[in-house]
């Protein structure tokens, strides 16, 4: 048996692209897409081809709605504590310290004053990046200080929802969040004062079962995950085999839990009408 061997490498790696790092394409992990970042971004981060909606944070969405350096930030200094010294995997004061660090952020929400199309509003917007979007003692007490905002001024409220629920590090205190933001809310429906929430995917557990539902006007992105519980809990609690997608966007407007499916690229305009609308 003759053996061959290559006199030279069969590609000859030093003619391949330099220009091409980690990070500079986007692959869409709906329809398998290729795009390269700048495109991604420019397209608001949705898949050039499926229009597939990106899991993004507080930053992206106030430059998408907000008008060019009207937003001015409150409180964002405000953290967590321990008060159940809870350890899990790691404690929890170490989590929140490597947390902070890896984000840039305080906490899983950011808020503040912005302007939509010369439209003052309150805003506030929810980071998953943050403990998966937990909402603990600091996001209660920020959305309420944003609540307050908006009764002071009079000016509209607007939330943006992306959580995997209560923050179990908190327990029981992270639960009263449920409370004392649903109850600020009612202020604000007694005050005649706009509401609207926007659920992005994912919006689940206590968000879903507080501030998240709760709007005048409950806006939705296309095929986001909207939900209390998973659906193996689901099915478990009602013993029912559950229809495919139950808790996808286009489900819940079919069946009256949301107003309206709007995609991102819409989402400032349509923000702009019903405003105007609502404030006139």
């Amino acid at each position: 048996m003759a053996w061959f061997k290559r006199s030279k490498e069969n590609i000859d790696l030093s003619t391949q692209k330099k220009d091409v790092k980690d990070g500079t394409w986007i692959k869409c992990t709906e329809c398998g897409e290729m795009m390269h970042k700048k495109q991604w971004e420019a397209n608001l981060y949705l898949c050039t081809k499926c229009s597939h909606h990106f899991r993004i944070g507080s930053e992206e969405y106030f430059d998408i709605l907000l008008d060019e350096k009207s937003f001015k930030e409150m409180d964002r200094k405000i953290r967590s504590t321990d008060p159940l010294d809870f350890t899990d995997t790691k404690p929890y004061k170490r989590r929140l310290e490597e947390t902070m660090k890896g984000t840039d952020l305080y906490d899983a929400v950011r808020t503040g004053t912005g302007k939509i199309n010369n439209i003052n509003v309150v805003i506030a917007c929810m980071d998953f990046g943050f403990i998966g979007g937990s909402m603990g003692s600091v996001v209660g007490e920020k959305i309420s200080r944003a609540i307050d905002k908006s009764l002071k001024t009079k000016n509209p409220l607007i939330i943006i929802s992306s959580s995997g629920g209560a923050r179990m590090m908190e327990g029981a205190i992270s639960l009263m969040q449920l409370a004392k933001t649903s109850s600020r809310l009612a202020k604000l429906d007694i005050e005649k004062i706009p509401y609207i929430s926007i659920l992005t995917n994912p919006t689940t557990g206590g968000t879903t079962a507080s501030f998240s539902m709760l709007g005048d006007i409950n806006i939705a992105e296309p095929k986001a995950l909207i939900a209390f519980a998973g659906p193996r809990v689901v099915k478990q609690a009602t013993g029912k085999d559950l229809p495919a997608g139950f808790q996808r966007s286009e489900f819940l407007l079919k069946h009256g839990f949301i107003d309206l499916i709007v995609s991102r690229k819409d989402l400032k305009e349509k923000l702009t009408t019903i405003l105007n609308h609502m404030l006139n």
